[in-house]
Order: structure tokens, then sequence, then C-alpha cells
């Protein structure tokens, strides 16, 4: 009974050493899209972003696309929020010529 107590404690301390050992790994691959997407407006080439950040191409791409997906998931909220209908201008909707006529 004891030596299964002693091999199971063993196992879950192994399984711990390697998780500990995988995560900082991952973490330091992170990248910071926000800069990435920054750059890429600033007239940037890909190669020259990745260059300038010690990341990958592949890591700016990634970037970019997932940049796209978000700018697509927004505008359907928009439009999903407004039922299809055109959105009006900030200045149009406060414009004093837009505003309903006084009936009296």
């Amino acid at each position: 009974m004891v030596s299964k107590k002693v091999g199971i404690v063993a196992v879950l301390g192994a399984a711990l050493i390697f998780a500990g050992a995988y995560a900082p790994a991952f973490a330091a691959t992170k990248v910071d899209c926000d800069a990435v997407m920054s750059a890429l407006n600033s007239g940037k080439k890909a190669k020259e972003v990745a260059k300038d950040m010690s990341i990958s191409t592949s890591s700016v791409y990634r970037c970019k696309k997932h940049a796209k997906e978000a700018a697509k998931a927004e505008s359907k909220a928009i439009t999903a929020a407004n039922k299809g209908k055109p959105v009006a201008s900030p200045a149009a909707m406060a414009s004093p010529a837009m505003a309903a006529p006084d009936k009296k």
C-alpha cells in the first residue's frame, strides 16, 4: 500500500516538473500584436517588422490574420446591432438640419 502511494507521488512530482519546464518556453513566444500592427500600419514590410521585433515573419502574418478576423467580427456585431440599417455619422445625427420640425 505504501509503495503505491510513493509511486503516485513520484509520478505527480515528475508531471509537475515537466509542466513547469514548458510554461516559461511558451510565455517567451508571446507576440505583442498591437505593436506589430502599429508597425505594419506605419508602412513597414512584414520582414522588416519581424527583424526589428526579433520575431518570425509567420508571427507577423498571424497578427495580421487575427486583426482581420477581429475587424470582421466587429463589423458583424455592428450590423447585427443595427439590424442591417445603415448607421448615420455622429455629425449628421447632431446636425440641427436633421432635427424634426416643430409642430405648433
